[in-house]
């Protein structure tokens, strides 16, 4: 039977698994649709697409997500001086950098790590995180987005997020062209063989978004599970993480700064009221976060 160590080298192969799936889906959506409309270019202009807009990401997504959370420096005043203590304590047992610290006026309860490795980093917190938690519990949940940071998670979320963004231009383009009809496929247009081709390569285009979606919130699952393992590691607390989850989880006020775009990044969904309180197969599938009940599972197991 697997324990909640394993689940450290399964999540990292699992990761890999799930990002490899991306490059495969957008090679054969790319195939197939130059295949139909013969546009011989469609497969190299495609990836050499989301290989620029990985790198721009790369290097830029850290700044925009700071940006759109309304995060800002944390001042080293009032609360924030311990803070600030706790951060650099968990730098030096990390043995990374200390990551920028920055805050976001918000009474909900929550965080987040970006940048694309251990020196460019940063974490945000909300107001909210540090007047309602415990020293421990905001230790350790500290602990977990410094595990992001130092696991790489957040250049691996920047790169799915803009494969999931080069599917979706792909397939607009194709139904845009069939929607206007613009169909080049030369002498063989009108047989039937082309008609069932044409019938498959829309299917193709309309559900490859919808599968894009599941591999980006299937990897940020896995990586928060990793998370959760990785940072209770570093404290030696991980009932502290756990009932930290608890009080974030039960928290009932939403995330005001919180998107769909964003969602992902925080250490527990910040969009209550929606696919926060979903239930069932279904409901977990189309979630950007674990289970928080299986999560304090996990972490209970470990103590």
């Amino acid at each position: 039977m697997s324990t909640v160590y394993t689940e450290i080298g399964a999540n990292k192969r699992k990761t890999v698994l799930l990002v490899g799936s991306f490059l495969v889906l957008i090679i054969g959506l790319s195939f197939v649709l130059g295949q139909v409309y013969q546009i011989q270019w469609l497969l190299p202009v495609a990836v050499v697409l989301a290989f620029v807009q990985a790198i721009s990401a790369y290097y830029f997504s850290d700044r925009l997500a700071l940006a759109v959370s309304a995060a800002k420096p944390t001042p080293r005043t009032g609360a924030f001086v311990e803070l600030h203590r706790i951060v650099e304590n968990l730098a030096i047992t990390a043995g990374l950098p200390k990551p920028k610290l920055y805050v976001i006026t918000d009474s909900a309860p929550n965080a987040f790590a970006t940048g694309r490795d251990p020196k460019h980093s940063s974490i945000a917190v909300t107001t909210g995180l540090v007047d309602k938690l415990k020293k421990s519990e905001l230790e350790a949940v500290l602990a977990h987005e410094f595990s992001h940071i130092g696991n790489y998670d957040i250049r691996v979320m920047t790169i799915v997020v803009v494969l999931v963004g080069i599917v979706a231009l792909i397939s607009d383009f194709f139904l845009r062209m069939t929607f206007w009809g613009a169909r080049h496929r030369g002498e063989r247009s009108g047989s039937q063989l082309d008609a069932i081709v044409a019938i498959i390569a829309i299917v193709f285009a309309i559900i490859s978004p919808i599968i894009a979606t599941l591999i980006q919130l299937a990897v940020s699952r896995k990586r928060e599970f990793l998370a959760d393992v990785s940072g209770s590691l570093l404290t030696r607390d991980p009932l502290s993480l756990a009932s930290a989850l608890e009080k974030i989880a039960k928290d009932p006020e939403p995330l005001e700064v919180a998107n769909r775009a964003t969602a992902h990044l925080y250490i527990e969904n910040p969009l209550k009221g929606h696919e926060g309180r979903a239930i069932g197969f279904f409901a977990n599938l189309f979630s950007t976060h674990p289970p928080v009940k299986e999560r304090i599972r996990l972490l209970r197991e470990m103590a």
